[in-house]
Parts: C-alpha cells; sequence; structure tokens
C-alpha cells in the first residue's frame, strides 16, 4: 500500500536511505541527515511511502531543483527501497505514484542524476517514462574512494 509519508516514518526511511549510502550506489552522503536536515531540504509535497505489512518498505520524496520562481515546476525526486524487496516493483509503484502527484500539484519536471553505476535505478527510471538527458562526468568519488559519472534523467508531464 503506498501513503504519504509521515514525520514518524523518519526511523524507517532513515534506517533504508543508510542502506542506499552503504551501497554506494545510490547516494554520494557518507552520513544520514537528521530528520529536520531532511525535512527542510524535501518539499511537502509527494512523499510517499510504500507500506507492506505494516513495515515501510520504499519511499520517494522530491525536493526543488532551484529557489527561483521560474523553476518552481522543478524538482528533483529521490527513490530508496529497502534492500530485501528490491526487484518487485516496489520501486515502479513508488515512482508512478509520485508522478501521478507531482502533476497534479504542478509540477512539470521531474530530475533525477543517478550514480551511472546504477543500472537497476537506471532501468527503473526508464520503465516509468524517464529518457536520459545527459550526464555528468567525474562529478564526485564514492564512499569507496572512486572517482563516479551521474547519469541525469527527466520526466516531463503532459
Amino acid at each position: 500500500m503506498i501513503r504519504q509519508m509521515m514525520d514518524s516514518d523518519w526511523e524507517r526511511v532513515s534506517e533504508i536511505y543508510k542502506q542506499g549510502m552503504e551501497g554506494g550506489t545510490a547516494t554520494f552522503n557518507t552520513e544520514c541527515p537528521s530528520f529536520e536536515e531532511w525535512d527542510k531540504g524535501h518539499i511537502r509535497d509527494c512523499r510517499f511511502v510504500y507500506e507492506d505489512e505494516g513495515k515501510v518498505i520504499g519511499w520517494v520524496a522530491i525536493s526543488p531543483t532551484s529557489s527561483r520562481s521560474v523553476y518552481k515546476g522543478c524538482v528533483e525526486m529521490s527513490i530508496y527501497v529497502d534492500q530485501k524487496y528490491r526487484g518487485h516493483g516496489v520501486g515502479s509503484a513508488l515512482v508512478n505514484e509520485l508522478i501521478k502527484g507531482a502533476e497534479k500539484a504542478g509540477y512539470w519536471s521531474i530530475y533525477s542524476a543517478i550514480i551511472s553505476i546504477n543500472r537497476a535505478s537506471i532501468a527503473l527510471h526508464k520503465k516509468c517514462g524517464f529518457r536520459e538527458i545527459g550526464y555528468r562526468e567525474r562529478i564526485a568519488k564514492d564512499r569507496f574512494g572512486e572517482w563516479q559519472n551521474t547519469t541525469l534523467m527527466e520526466y516531463r508531464a503532459s
């Protein structure tokens, strides 16, 4: 079941985020932010969790790409799925729910910067209607000290 994320979901949301950090292909961050930091950086609209038997097993949220008013409809998406539930449609369901919610809220561009070695995430985005719009070469070092590229993907509302 997909539902709106609540502040009380933070413990599970952060656990799933930490899995992504430890894997080295989901984020360049090496420390999990506090809820207050995370909350400040993410838009309240379109925060969703996927719950299975009362347990949050995945989440998706958006953040602004710019503080300039002309870009108010452009957002960046973050999606994380508990490693035990990957490959079971959780990610697709969350992305599709986010797309519906974002379009309803008036967002016209959903952007993702994906570490290029994360082929599963790139495939998920393509499956959900995102298109590759570019890449950034040697943009940052991963937690293992290796330079990584990011693949830039975008979904445009119709």
